[in-house]
């Protein structure tokens, strides 16, 4: 090969991708390990009624956030890391200053708009006792949109780790001042739609500090680079229009659209649950209950999945933007393939798991709460197909906006949008299907994004992405995986009588059945073990044991 081609393997943009990728992925697994943990006792506290309340005003939050911060943060980082690559750091920081100004004054219109509206959107979503938790997570859209700014700046820097932190300083705010807030907020004899925005309160502090700190380590960032911007200004470095603060609202309305399309979507759906399930004879406490538990107890251990996808969307967009600049084509084409196939070995084997255990899974995380986990396991089993797609359509979006397609996912979110509210309306409202009509209208959408980003994907990259690697070898790895592991966990149920000793020994087995099946067929090749931190050393000790089928490149 080529030495470009040698310069980007894992001493090159690979290497660097893939630990910008570790830091935040495990960053975004503790985050969601937090959050999953912040549930329990917020359950505990507010039953699943409390949830239903504190999980509408969120949803609402999380729409205006995704409007607010889905695109911007995304197209700065491209632009960063664009004029780090032409040198021109006078351009990066005045991108960066006017990103900040836009992103501040969206935060406030956004927050101001959540606070004096709270009440008309809680009627919209059929919910009006949700208003005070919408007036109380009000103030953490300005605070995100600020900590927004500045993580995207330091992506494309490629530096992860401040992203990584002000994650786990929000997560762990939400958890202990949220729990604190709600038990004095019933022990202060609060009713339960107040001490449900007490706790949502929580989330609203922590991400205050999360943003300060983030504020703090751009400052001292800011100084310690004076000296280089000040050599920048003085060769007269002028920013283009190509690259400018009006490229970044360019970039970022189709990001954001596409982004916004998802939102909205979960708002229809959490609407359309509430509404149709009372039209084939629920009753509205009844609807808000089934709801409640899906949304609390299903719909997050869904979404773990995917989210642990988007550090690589993170990592994938700057990299792969500053690798087309150069017009490498072949270390463009390494980060997509790359790209692609840690997504598809992370969702496929977890798309299994989450269909086939999801009562273990739900009785492990949520034990005492039987009622809300008889309701939301088999919702969350047909949730598991919808795993491996979804973390598809994340990775595949990114892949498209660094290729200047963003307007592609944002055609593919839309439609598929569309046919999830259409199908969802139909699926619901049938006796007999009701509430499973959630899960499979969700799976109906991704299928069909992912098979129209692919398509588009395959006309933007040289050469074929390999079908055989990237799907066929997995999925073997993943089945034998699941086959060895439910097999196990038989074993120990039966020989113990411990459902919950049987999943975890089940669980660890499948890890380790699957990074053997993996290695054993193939799945995983010696240019993937590479492009992990220390991952030469890996491949030798791999080769020594003659564990895998690879040669060192």
């Amino acid at each position: 090969m080529k030495k470009t081609e040698g310069e980007i393997k894992a001493g090159g943009v690979l290497g660097g991708f893939m630990s910008g990728v570790l830091v935040l992925s495990l960053s975004t697994f503790a985050v969601k390990i937090i959050g999953l943990a912040y549930k329990i006792p917020m359950l505990d506290l507010l039953g699943a009624e409390g949830m239903g309340y504190f999980n509408s005003a969120y949803e609402i939050y999380a729409l205006l956030c995704i409007i607010a911060t889905a695109g911007l943060p995304i197209a700065l980082s491209m632009l960063v890391s664009i004029n780090i690559e032409r040198g021109d750091f006078g351009a990066l920081r005045r991108v960066y200053r006017g990103a900040m100004l836009l992103f501040a004054a969206i935060g406030t219109l956004g927050g101001a708009f959540m606070f004096a509206f709270a009440d008309q959107l809680a009627a919209f979503i059929e919910s009006p006792q949700a208003a005070p938790c919408i007036r109380a997570i009000a103030p953490a859209l300005l605070a995100v949109c600020v900590s927004s700014a500045v993580r995207g700046y330091f992506q494309g820097l490629g530096n992860m780790m401040p992203t990584a932190i002000s994650q786990l300083i929000e997560a762990l705010g939400k958890l202990s001042l949220g729990v604190l807030f709600a038990a004095w907020a019933l022990r202060a004899g609060y009713d339960i739609p107040n001490a449900a925005a007490f706790g949502i309160l929580g989330l609203s502090a922590g991400t205050l500090i999360s943003a300060i700190y983030l504020l703090i380590l751009k400052l001292f960032r800011d100084k310690r680079d004076r000296g280089a911007e000040l050599s920048a200004a003085s060769q007269k470095i002028t920013l283009d229009k190509e690259h400018g603060v009006g490229a970044l609202i360019r970039l970022a309305i189709p990001i954001t659209l596409s982004s916004t399309v998802l939102g909205v979507t979960k708002i229809a759906d959490m609407a359309l649950i509430m509404r149709r399930l009372q039209d084939i004879g629920y009753s509205a406490a009844g609807a808000n209950v089934v709801y409640g538990s899906y949304t609390t107890l299903a719909v997050p251990i869904f979404n773990l999945l995917p989210s642990l996808i988007t550090p690589l969307a993170l990592a994938v967009v700057p990299r792969l933007s500053a690798a087309l600049l150069r017009e490498h084509d072949e270390g463009a084409e390494d980060i997509v393939r790359i790209a692609l196939r840690i997504s598809i070995l992370f969702s496929m084997p977890a798309s299994l798991a989450i269909a086939v255990y999801s009562k273990q899974i739900l009785g492990v995380l949520f034990a005492g709460e039987g009622e809300a986990i008889a309701i939301a396991a088999p919702l969350l089993s047909a949730l598991g197909a919808s795993v491996f797609f979804s973390c598809l359509i994340t990775a595949t979006n990114a892949i498209l906006q660094a290729y200047g397609k963003a307007s592609v996912a944002m055609i593919s979110m839309s439609i598929g949008a569309a046919l999830k509210i259409g199908s969802a309306y139909i699926l619901i409202g049938i006796d007999g299907v009701g509430a499973y009509g959630a899960p499979l209208s969700t799976l109906i959408c991704n299928v069909l994004i992912t098979a129209i980003n692919f398509y588009f994907i395959n006309k933007c990259v040289r050469g074929t992405l390999g079908i055989r690697e990237l799907y066929l070898r997995p999925l073997l790895s993943s089945v034998m995986m699941i086959s060895v592991s439910f097999a196990g966990y038989l074993a120990i149920e039966r020989f113990l009588g411990s459902e919950r000793v049987g999943f975890v020994f089940g669980a660890l087995l499948g890890v380790v059945s699957y990074v053997f099946f993996s290695l054993l067929i193939g799945a995983v090749d010696g240019e993937d073990i590479e492009a992990l931190p220390g991952g030469g050393r890996m491949l030798s000790v791999l080769q020594k044991l003659k564990i895998g089928n690879f040669e060192k490149t």
